[in-house]
């Protein structure tokens, strides 16, 4: 079975990412800049992965705007942002990124990635610090921070970054099924 591992990767995390999913899989890797769809048809299986904004995942567009060329390959996507996993934060993205018909066909892993301001594009910086600024105002009104809150604070001084090779064993698992 042949596989392809494209990605989107604005800060290094998801490039870290395809890299070892790549190497685990013994696939073909390519940055989605350097792919059309025609080069896809070799392939029996496609991973896309791209980094998690909000619940929007950059670039997945490639996978869905092509879908019905791609729907009868084994497809999988990852995400990877700085958050913690959680049901109700996996399940937004799959519902906004994805139709119900793309999700019958589409396999969704989250993988933690990490965050890093200095490898930002400086229109993600003004977005960052709006956050941050939110953030510490709510946190100067004596509001309760939730936990992605606190590590965003924690992580905007000081880059974090939660890539682990383990993290991608399920998918490279269901992969190989």
């Amino acid at each position: 079975m042949s596989t392809i591992v494209v990605y989107k990767s604005k800060t290094g995390f998801v490039r870290n990412y395809a890299e070892w999913i790549a190497e685990e899989l013994s696939a073909d890797i390519l940055e989605v800049s350097k792919v059309n769809i025609n080069m896809l048809t070799k392939y029996n299986t496609l991973v896309y992965g791209g980094s998690l904004h909000a619940v929007g995942i950059n670039g997945v567009k490639f996978i869905t705007k092509n879908f019905d060329k791609l729907k009868d390959k084994k497809l999988v996507v990852f995400a990877s942002g700085a958050s913690p996993s959680s049901e109700k934060v996996i399940k937004g993205v799959v519902t906004n990124n994805f139709t119900s018909d793309q999700q019958k066909c589409i396999k969704f892993f989250y993988l933690r990635g990490g965050f890093n301001y200095n490898k930002l594009s400086i229109f993600d910086k003004v977005l960052m610090i709006l956050l941050n600024w939110k953030i510490k105002i709510k946190k100067k009104q004596k509001k309760d921070l939730t936990p992605d809150e606190i590590g965003m604070l924690a992580a905007f001084d000081k880059p974090a970054d939660f890539t682990r090779k383990k993290n991608i064993n399920e998918m490279v698992i269901y992969v190989n099924s």
